[in-house]
Order: structure tokens, then sequence, then C-alpha cells
């Protein structure tokens, strides 16, 4: 059972303060009740509480929380309520993060909370898209269901981004080598050429390059402090720009404008948003509603934008089809699909094809783009060397054809 934290006043009018163990705050309150103590303040013991950011804590992976999904679906089809439900996965899980909270989760749940608005107190755990379904999945009564689904989704999500980081692997292998070569021969290889060209640079014959060469070495040297912080200051800075509205709107849409990464990230965002809306169109979710809890799936500003003003054009009775055709995001086949299937009445099965479909395409475009990128690093790679190269060697001949 979890610990909590209260302050209370006796009778005499004293105030106390104190831990106790219960299943809920309202079993709390009724312990202090039995005491003879009005609590002013009952609160999941920090020690449990704050699990994710304890030494002992950590993060919880999307696995994790799709067998958290997967479980709570089964134990609930099989007829266990949802507290001790909540309370043998709490039990059996390793995370301890997740545990915790998981114990919180319960606590509120036995406090009469909703299962989505418990989840929904941890955003770092739970997600929005998966706190909406299982809101959803509460008021329409098709709770595990949804649950289910929301499992699926989230394996399937990371079986992607698995591949996406795998194939990635090797691009990133190669451009933190080719940086690390360079940055050895500026700082190293570089410095020890300057005494041998000082004739040169006394008679003002150096040539430019390996002037411009020689400065960006020593500029290297004397200040790679600067070169850090600057960096840094720019991620920091980048980074709050990016977290306000505006500048995720800036960023959201040169993401997905990219030459080689831009039809991913789009494709990816269109795979998320046609499972969501057609999981939930399966599940019998209405779809205004549907559309308002799937826009954010697209993990874009800019998509969701669009398709909430898509969902507008819905309710003034125009098909889905249309205003996703006039947003320009859509692909013209996944708008002709979505304009059949309506005529047809079966929006929710074309959907989840369609998320198929466009996971096949990303898979193709990633291949694509990673045989592509390692040419093209490799070449960026040989004319950096190359240029340093040329640049240590042209007063070398210049001395060599004035001795002869």
């Amino acid at each position: 059972m979890p610990d909590f934290t209260y302050e209370a006043l006796a009778r005499t009018g004293a105030k106390s303060t104190g831990t106790l163990t219960a299943n809920s705050e309202r079993e709390a309150a009724q312990i202090l009740d039995g005491r003879g103590l009005f609590p002013l303040k009952i609160l999941l013991a920090k020690t449990q509480a704050s699990g994710a950011g304890g030494i002992f804590g950590g993060r919880v992976s999307g696995r994790q929380t799709a067998t958290f999904y997967a479980q709570l679906a089964d134990l609930l089809h099989s007829g266990v309520p949802l507290l001790r439900s909540l309370e043998l996965l709490e039990r059996q899980t390793q995370n301890r993060t997740l545990q915790a909270v998981l114990r919180e989760v319960r606590a509120k749940v036995a406090d009469g909370t909703g299962l989505a608005q418990a989840m929904g107190q941890h955003p770092k755990v739970f997600n929005e898209l998966a706190v909406s379904m299982v809101r959803a999945g509460q008021e329409g009564g098709f709770l595990e269901d949804v649950l289910k689904r929301v499992a699926g989704f989230v394996e399937n999500q990371e079986d992607l981004k698995a591949k996406v980081v795998g194939s990635l692997a090797y691009p990133v292998f190669l451009a933190g080598a080719g940086t690390l070569v360079v940055t050895i021969l500026m700082v190293f290889f570089v410095p020890k050429f300057e005494k041998i060209f000082e004739k040169l640079k006394e008679k003002n014959e150096m040539p430019s390059i390996t002037s411009a060469i020689m400065a960006l070495s020593n500029f290297l040297i004397g200040y790679w402090w600067l070169i850090i912080l600057v960096v840094v200051g720019l991620v920091v800075v980048y980074k709050r720009w990016a977290a306000t509205p505006s500048g995720r709107l800036v960023v959201d849409r040169w993401r997905i404008r990219l030459p080689l990464f831009g039809p991913v990230f789009l494709s990816l965002a269109l795979s998320r948003f046609c499972r969501i809306l057609g999981t939930m169109l399966q599940n019998g979710i209405p779809i205004l509603k549907a559309l308002i809890i799937a826009k954010d799936s697209t993990g874009n500003s800019v998509l969701s934008a669009a398709i909430e003003r898509s969902a507008e054009n819905v309710t003034a009775g125009q098909k889905l089809a249309d205003p996703l055709r006039k947003s320009g995001f859509f692909p013209s086949d996944v708008v002709e699909m979505i304009t059949i299937a309506e005529e047809a009445n079966s929006l929710e099965k074309v959907l989840i094809g369609i998320a198929d479909n466009l996971d096949k395409r990303t898979a193709r475009n990633l291949d694509m783009m990673v045989k592509l990128l390692e040419p093209i690093m490799l070449l960026v790679m040989a004319v950096i060397v190359g240029f340093i190269a040329i640049g240590l060697l042209l007063p070398v001949f210049k001395m060599s054809s004035t001795v002869g």
C-alpha cells in the first residue's frame, strides 16, 4: 500500500503532521478521522510520487507502456476489477518509475478519479493521445478494446522508431568520425607546418588557402572553449524558441519540407493520424470527436492545425476528403482512397490500410535517404580533407620550385 503524508488539526486546535499507509487518500482521511484528527492536506509520499526523478527511477520506454496497456486490457477482459488490475500490474512491473506512477494512479482511481484523468497527471509516462483514447473508451464502454489498440499502436511506433534509428546509425557514425578526423588534422597536424612556412609568410607569398587553414587552426586551438560555449548557447536558445507556439510552427513547417528528411517525417505523421483515426472509428467514436483526438497524434503542429480546420469543415457538412485535399499536406492517392472509402462507408478499414501503406512508403523513403546520405557524407569528408591537403601542399610545391 502507498504511503501518504498529512497535515491535520486535533480537537484542541494543535496542528500535527506525519505519514501513514493506506490504499487511497479517502482511506487515509478515514484513518485520521478515527484518530480524532481533521485532515488539512493529504499527499502521496514524495519518495513515491517523484519516483520518475529519483536515483532509482528513470524513463519509461514505449514498449513498457505498451506492455502495461496490453496486460491491463487482458485483466479487464477477464473480469478483474480495475483497482485490482492496477494493483497486480504495480506489483509485477520491474521499472521503479512505472511502479511509482501506477501506485499513484491506483490511489487516484480509488478516490473516485477516472482512469484517464489519473493517467493524465503523468504526461511523461502516458501521452496525451493515449489518455484521450482511454477517456473515449471509458465513455463508450469499450475500455478493453481501446487499451488493446493503444498497445498495438505504441508497439508499431516503437518498431518504426527502432528501424529509423538503426538506419541512421551508420550515417551518424560517419558524421562523427569525419568531424573527429578533421578536428585532429586542424589541431595536431596543421600547426606542425607553421614553422616550415615562416619564410613564405615573411615574403607575403603564402597562398591564401594556406593562410585561411592556418588561421582556422589557430582559432580552434586558442578559442575551443568559446566554440563550445557558442554551440551550447545556440542549442539552449533554439530549444527555448522551438518550445514556443510560434517557434514550434516554424520548426514543424520546416521539418516536413526538408529535401531528404521531409517526406519521411510527413509519412510518419500521416501514418500515425490515419491509424489512430481508423482505430477510434472502429470503436464507434463519432468522426468529429475522433478528429479532435487524432489531430494531436501527428506530432506536428502544422498538420494538427490543418486537421482541425478539416474538422470544422466536416461540422459544416462536408466530406472529410475535401478539406484534407485543400490542406495540401495529404498525398493525392491518400485523398482518393479516403474519398472512395467515405462513399463505400468503410472509412475505418481504409484508414488502417492507408497507415500500413504509408509505413511501407516510409521504409522505402528511409532506405533511399540512407543510401543517398552515405555517399554524400563521404564526398563532403573527402572535399574537406582534400581542401586541407591542398592548402598544405601548395606552399611545399612553391618552395621546391623556388629552390629549383
